[in-house]
């Protein structure tokens, strides 16, 4: 259940009254409903709710707005609503909606009753796709797949709680150019092994990686594989390559809590022949051509700069063919939202695919595409290019043993994609307030130890039915319960623009406030009715922090 919706539900039905039962007065023509907002004002002196319907009526009724809100307010005087305090109009015609506060004691025996799917929607019927990090297999995994995989969980968690269907989803690339030159540096490190002078070649993976994979490679079969042809060898190498590189990127998402629920490979979209089998819808439709012995994709029709490349003169499909039959794919599974998150030099691909999906037939709306800024790794100030151990970027790995999950997911939730992140390794590690991730969970924790307190002073934890939350009479109470019934708000508005930075902005808000609440009033004392009120509100001030910190992929301490 969703307390502000339903608020806002009421509201609008309300209004909508109110406009069918002055149509006559306003002279508005049967059937005309505009499309009016319920919002909340920025200034709190300005009511709980503001509508614009009476701008938005202005030419129909050929009345200041003014004066058509005071119209519509003189007709919803006569209805009941429950919690409405008064209604006024301000400024160039809105209408305010003030509420009692009364309706803010529901809240407890709300966040009680779902404890740990407070803030969830019901299921909605509809399905999602979230595809993301899809690192190529050929080196280890760096910053920028660090943030979109915090990034990518954390939104497929939040439009789970959000009433989707949700699959997560990791692109394998192991065909095209990359995985031919991952083959040729093999090769060349396996032979240069066994005393083969052998020049590494110019496109090959020259990292740290590549190398110790191969190390692996010569423990399990020694210069037995010198005997073989060079295609056999590379087949093998390749193979070993891939299995040892994927695991590795399982074994590291894992640590970092990232589990998909699907693990895609390019290669097969070649071996079943479903690119050409794109390919062929596309000519078919009219959005491909011919030049030069190239098949081009007609994406300027779709705004694009120019037009792109599908398959080469060599008769090789590009990767771009290779990604419009992955994403056809994506589609023909059933999927009703297809989100990817990609870096953001991928930018230039973004109208493209969108117009390769209109030319298939399908909505370009359904695709949604994040693109995800840099990281930049400081440590006291100064900028960590490198990483220590390997002489190259810093991995996830590395980041990892450092700080540790919970840091490096919230530090990477925290901002909004679009945004360069600054990631503060000193920051990421201390155990005090200035930490954010610290200073949510110490909240969690600082709740959890009140409890203990409570149950050692002999009192004990109460039943939560039954306690009279109409106790709490405090500014900074009533602060409290606002923002916990706006949780189900918030999920559902992140949901929409795909904002999971606005979870960790909410819980470290909240947190903020219990701090400060708690630093300013007793909890436990001598009225045991206030008591058991105030230990009422912090138990859903801990189910709220444990639900938002599960949105993004956090552990909730009982301790610190």
């Amino acid at each position: 259940m969703n307390p502000i919706a339903e608020l806002k539900k009421k509201v609008n039905n309300l209004v909508v009254d109110a406009l069918e039962t002055s149509r006559a007065e306003l002279n508005i023509p049967s059937g005309f409903i505009p499309e009016f907002t319920i919002e909340k004002p920025r200034e709190k002196a300005y009511g709980d709710f503001a509508c614009n319907a009476a701008m938005l009526l202005a030419r129909a009724a050929r009345k200041q707005p003014r004066e058509i809100a005071l119209i519509l307010m003189s007709h919803m005087q006569t209805l009941d609503l429950p919690y409405m305090e008064k209604i006024e109009t301000a400024g160039a015609g809105f209408i305010n909606f003030y509420f009692t506060e009364d309706w803010l004691y529901d809240i407890p025996e709300l966040a009680v009753r779902m404890k740990n799917k407070y803030g969830a929607a019901p299921d909605n019927g509809k399905k999602v796709q979230v595809e993301f990090v899809s690192a190529n297999p050929t080196g280890n995994l760096h910053m920028g797949n660090a943030r979109g995989g915090a990034l990518g969980d954390s939104l497929a968690s939040l439009l789970s709680w959000a009433g989707f269907d949700v699959k997560r989803e990791f692109y394998i690339n192991d065909a095209g150019n990359q995985i031919a030159n991952l083959e040729k540096s093999l090769e060349a490190r396996y032979l240069n092994m066994h005393g083969q002078n052998v020049p590494f070649p110019e496109d090959g993976y020259p990292g740290q990686d590549v190398i110790d994979t191969v190390n692996k490679i010569n423990e399990e079969y020694k210069g037995g594989l010198l005997r073989l042809s060079a295609e056999d060898r590379g087949q093998i190498l390749l193979k070993f390559a891939l299995e040892d590189r994927i695991n590795y990127i399982k074994d590291t998402l894992g640590r970092f809590k990232i589990k998909y629920d699907v693990w895609f490979s390019e290669k097969t979209l070649h071996e079943t022949g479903k690119i050409t089998e794109v390919i062929n819808v596309l000519r078919q439709a009219g959005f491909v051509y011919q030049k030069d012995g190239t098949w081009w994709l007609q994406s300027t029709l779709f705004g694009d700069e120019k037009d792109e490349v599908l398959v080469r003169a060599n008769g090789i499909p590009t990767y771009f063919a290779a990604d419009i039959a992955y994403h056809n794919d994506k589609f023909k599974r059933g999927f009703d939202r297809v989100i990817n998150i990609w870096g953001a030099d991928h930018h230039g691909h973004v109208l493209r695919m969108k117009g390769a999906m209109q030319a298939l037939g399908y909505d370009p709306d359904n695709l949604e595409i994040i693109l995800m800024q840099l990281v930049r790794l400081y440590r006291g100030g100064e900028l960590v290019r490198m990483s220590k151990r390997t002489g190259t970027t810093v991995s996830l790995d590395e980041l990892l043993e450092e700080v540790g999950v919970d840091a490096a997911r919230f530090t990477f939730v925290l901002r909004s994609p679009d945004s360069h992140l600054d990631f503060d390794l000193e920051l990421a590690k201390q155990k005090n307030m200035d930490n954010p991730v610290y200073y949510v969970q110490y909240a969690h924790a600082r709740i959890c130890s009140v409890f203990r307190q409570a149950q050692a002073w002999g009192g004990g934890i109460p039943d939560w039915e039954g306690i009279d939350a109409g106790r709490l009479q405090e500014e900074a109470e009533k602060e409290i319960l606002r923002k916990i019934a706006e949780f189900p708000e918030e999920i559902e508005m992140a949901a929409q623009s795909c904002a999971p930075h606005r979870i960790a902005r909410y819980v470290l808000d909240l947190a903020g406030l219990f701090h400060s609440y708690y630093n300013h009033y007793r909890v436990l004392n001598d009225d045991a009715d206030l008591q058991n009120a105030r230990l009422l509100l912090l138990y859903i001030i801990k189910v709220t922090i444990c639900n938002a910190l599960q949105i993004i992929g956090v552990d909730a301490p009982e301790q610190m």
